[in-house]
C-alpha cells in the first residue's frame, strides 16, 4: 500500500520555532516526499528570542518565519502562545501536548530529550514524556478522543554528556535533502542571522546578501555524524552509510511503544540499505 493511501502521522515538538527544524529537518523533508504527514509543533510563541525587539512584535515574526519554514519543509506548522523563557510542565501544557498529539493521530512523537541548557527544552521534553502515556487515557483530556494505540516517543539527538548520553537507535542520511533542510532553517531569519550569531558573537560574521547566507548556515549546521551515530547508520543502511555527509539520529522513549526492527522499518521507510 502507498504512503498516500496509508500515510504515517508524524509530530515533532520543539520549544521555540525553529527547534524542530534543527532537530528533524531532514527527517520531516524525507517523510513529506514519500506522502507522509508531518507537523511541527513550537510549545512557545518565541517572543524573548532577539537582542532589539521581543513581545507581541517579535511573536508575530516568528510565527510568520514558522509559516514560511512550514511551507518549505514541506510540513504543517503550529506556534502556541506560552511565552519563550517562561514554559513550566504545567498540568495545562500537558493538556495541549496530549490534544496535538491525539489531534494528528501520531504513529511516531519526536521531541528533546528533558536535560538540556535551556529550560524551555527540557520542559518541552518532560511534557512530551509526561503525554506518553496518557494520550491513550479516555478520561484525561476527555474533550479529544484518545488514540487507539500508544505512538513510538523518539528523542532527538544533542551532545549532552550528564546524566547519560543521547544513545541513537534510529538514524536518518538527510544527504539528498541537506539543502532543502537550510534553505526551509533559513525562513527564521530573525534567529540564524541575527539572535544567534548576536549570542555567540558572531553577528558581524553573517554576509549580507542570500547566497552568502544560505552558504553560512550551511556551514554552521554542517556536521560529520558522530562514531555513536554513524554505527547506528550501519544497521540501517550497511555500506551506504560510510559516505554520510549528514545525518539525524533519534532516540527510543521508554514510555511509548517498543517498536521492533520490521516496525522500525516501516515506520522509517527511507531506511534502506544498499
Amino acid at each position: 500500500m502507498s504512503a498516500q493511501e496509508n500515510p504515517l502521522n508524524v509530530i515533532v515538538f520543539g520549544a521555540h520555532p525553529d527547534d524542530c527544524d534543527i532537530d528533524a529537518g531532514g527527517t520531516a523533508i524525507l517523510f513529506s516526499k514519500m506522502g507522509h504527514k508531518v507537523k511541527f509543533v513550537s510549545l512557545t510563541n518565541g517572543d524573548a528570542g532577539h537582542y532589539a525587539m521581543g513581545g507581541g512584535e517579535l511573536a508575530k515574526i516568528r510565527i510568520a518565519e514558522a509559516k514560511e519554514a512550514g511551507k518549505r519543509f514541506g510540513v504543517e506548522y503550529t506556534v502556541l502562545d506560552n511565552h519563550d523563557g517562561e514554559l513550566m510542565p504545567t498540568l495545562e501544557n500537558r493538556l495541549k501536548v496530549i490534544r496535538e498529539i491525539r489531534k494528528w493521530n501520531a504513529d511516531i512523537v519526536i521531541a528533546p530529550r528533558p536535560n538540556d541548557y535551556h529550560p524551555d527544552h527540557r520542559y518541552t521534553g518532560v511534557l512530551v514524556q509526561d503525554a506518553a502515556y496518557m494520550v491513550i487515557v479516555p478520561n484525561v483530556a476527555a474533550d479529544t478522543p484518545p488514540l487507539k494505540k500508544n505512538p513510538v516517543f523518539l528523542y532527538s539527538e544533542d551532545g549532552f554528556q550528564k546524566p547519560s548520553p543521547f544513545e541513537p537507535d534510529i538514524a536518518v542520511i538527510i544527504d539528498d535533502v541537506f539543502d532543502q533542510k537550510i534553505h526551509a532553517m533559513a525562513a527564521h531569519e530573525s534567529q540564524f542571522f541575527d539572535w544567534l550569531p548576536w549570542t555567540s558573537g558572531n553577528l558581524d560574521k553573517v554576509p549580507k546578501d542570500k547566497k552568502g547566507r544560505l552558504e553560512f548556515l550551511a556551514n554552521w549546521r554542517s556536521r560529520k555524524p558522530n562514531t555513536a551515530t554513524l554505527e547506528c547508520l550501519k544497521t540501517w543502511y550497511g555500506a551506504k552509510a560510510a559516505n554520510a555527509k549528514h545525518a539525524e539520529g533519534f532516540e527510543i522513549c521508554e514510555y511509548g511503544k517498543q517498536p521492533s526492527e520490521t516496525e522500525i522499518k516501516r515506520l522509517f521507510p527511507m531506511l534502506k540499505k544498499e
